[in-house]
């Protein structure tokens, strides 16, 4: 241990190593943006000089900064500057909101948003007369929380020529009311009928939305993530020049590694454009080493891709498996050629089909390649069959998991449970069954998509109930498959070393040890010390990048 003074000490509370052992301490010191020791109180005392910073914990929990490793960052900042529907459940609420935005913002040539639930609406799908009532003569346009569909008015369907002699594209679906007119919510690939014509978000106003998202990720305690989509997708416009030039500005202070989208109905051709990306990324805390494959769509929608049909609504066999994006040879051939290439494959896979699939299409990479180290991973993972589960661990791949979707919900209650049937209702969110298997896992939000609150996800991943003050939270089934349930520690370790191992930077992030970064997290508590179904009730007080503060919760 050196003699030289630390810049930064945390004494007198509690410190989660989340090392390879799981050790707990009492203190810790920072120098130069580096954790220069670990261990006891009088261990660091000596390292307390005249302008050294110290932090009494009195009690609290020093943690590893956590680590998102699926969210849309950008695209959450921008809507918390639009319509922001996410913190709102109901059409009344939904109303107020849109009204009070339209009302205050008459100069927007369109109106849009984001964050409406699905179980809000009758089959999950709204309708565009209450968006007709409230805007007339402006077009609206409000993606989903899931980014999976987006509700439109009547303005919004004129303008972008789509009405009852409309087909459907391949990769997506026009809800119709009993006419065959476009009912108002439109499915994956038809969202782009009317997205093409949505007013793109200037580059400023976009570096805007990213500070915004980082400023909130940061005082949820993430100190770096992975963006599921860098490229142009669905509702979400293309955020990599955002990154880049906020990077050379030096405004990023999360580390970020970006997934470049690969677009589908396209082949190996991307590959130079992937690649010259990769190679401009490479700025500051920002590079875009991953490549996004989106398998399939969700089970609300019934697009998510399954290896048996879902059900009606007698519990009788459809004949509809969902909707694969991508069939299994291309699959095998992007990801082959990919890994290859030295990038990582996010791939999103939400029917057990789509993952099937994706493991198929990594162990053909590997049969190939060979072992590598690019660290593939899965985002989603809501149904797995039985007989995949081991095969993660087996190929290395990472599970890569939304721990808030794994609860009863109205969604999952209303729109899923129903139509998937019991047998695989229980192959849902197999967190604990992955981990056993030998699986790496790590946690994400896909914020906007539901909340970035690392305390939430984990709260869920061990109890399998959201917290009684999340918006969708419903108690009354009780914990959704208590048999898949984390231990507190392996769900932190998942929000935080396992994360920063899908990023490649588990050996200068992810955990409390001597030479690593000092990207901290200070809780308001020990979730350790208070029961389970308090986690999520924990505050982040500190947040710390490298030594330096990025959050601060007034009066911690």
């Amino acid at each position: 241990m050196t003699e030289l003074p630390a810049d930064l000490v945390f004494v007198g509370g509690g410190v989660l190593t989340v090392d390879a052992v799981r050790r707990r301490a009492q203190a810790a010191a920072v120098r130069g943006g580096r954790i220069v020791a670990v261990g006891t109180d009088a261990d660091v005392r000596p390292l307390v000089g005249p302008s050294t910073e110290v932090v009494d914990l009195r009690g609290r929990l020093l943690l590893p900064g956590f680590q998102d490793s699926h969210v849309h960052a950008p695209s959450g900042g921008l809507d918390r500057l639009r319509i922001d529907l996410s913190d709102a459940h109901s059409l009344e609420e939904y109303r107020s909101i849109i009204k009070r935005y339209a009302d205050g913002h008459r100069d927007a040539e369109w109106l849009l948003g984001g964050g409406w639930a699905m179980d809000v609406f009758p089959g999950g799908t709204p309708t565009k007369d209450l968006l007709d009532e409230i805007a007339p003569d402006r077009p609206a346009f409000i993606n989903n929380r899931d980014n999976h569909a987006a509700w439109v008015n009547s303005r919004a369907l004129e303008l972008a020529r789509v009405d009852a002699l409309t087909m459907d594209p391949l990769d997506g679906r026009i809800e119709r009311d009993a006419a065959g007119a476009p009912a108002g919510t439109l499915h994956e690939g038809a969202m782009n009928l009317v997205r093409r014509l949505v007013p793109r978000a200037s580059l400023e106003e976009q570096i805007d939305g990213l500070l915004i998202g980082q400023r909130y990720l940061h005082s949820l305690g993430v100190t770096g993530w992975q963006d599921a989509i860098v490229g142009e997708y669905s509702t979400l416009q293309d955020a990599f020049d955002a990154y880049v030039v906020a990077a050379g500005r030096g405004l990023l202070t999360a580390r970020v590694r970006g997934a470049l989208w690969y677009e589908r109905g396209h082949g190996l051709e991307q590959l130079a454009f992937l690649r010259d990306r990769r190679e401009r990324s490479r700025v500051g805390r920002f590079e875009a080493t991953s490549v996004k494959i989106m398998a399939d769509g969700v089970c609300e929608n019934f697009t998510a891709a399954l290896l048996e049909p879902y059900l009606d609504v007698d519990g009788n066999a459809t004949g509809n498996r969902g909707i694969p994006f991508f069939d299994a040879e291309d699959l095998r051939e992007a990801a082959t050629a990919l890994d290859a290439d030295g990038f990582q494959v996010h791939v999103h896979a939400i029917g057990d089909r789509a993952v099937r699939t994706a493991l198929d299409g990594f162990e053909a990479a590997r049969l190939a390649n060979g072992p590598t180290d690019n660290r593939h991973h899965i985002a989603h993972i809501q149904i797995i069959h039985p007989d995949d589960v081991p095969r993660f661990g087996a190929l290395r791949v990472t599970a890569n998991a939304q721990p808030l979707w794994a609860a009863y919900e109205p969604q999952m209650a209303e729109l899923t449970i129903p139509f998937i049937g019991p047998e695989r209702t229980g192959w849902q969110y197999p967190f604990r069954s992955l981990l056993r298997s030998g699986a790496t896992i790590s946690f994400g939000s896909d914020w906007p998509v539901s909340s970035p609150n690392p305390l939430c996800e984990i709260h869920v991943a061990v109890n399998r109930e959201e917290p009684a003050t999340y918006p969708y939270a419903d108690a009354s089934e009780g914990p959704f498959l208590p048999d898949e349930r984390l231990e507190l520690a392996d769900a932190i370790a998942a929000a935080t070393i396992g994360s920063a191992f899908v990023n490649h930077a588990e050996r200068e992030t992810g955990s409390i040890e001597v030479g690593k970064l000092a990207d901290l997290v200070v809780l308001d508590r020990d979730p350790f010390d208070r029961p389970a179904n308090e986690i999520a009730d924990a505050r982040v007080e500190l947040t710390f990048v490298e030594g330096e503060a990025v959050f601060e919760r007034s009066g911690a």
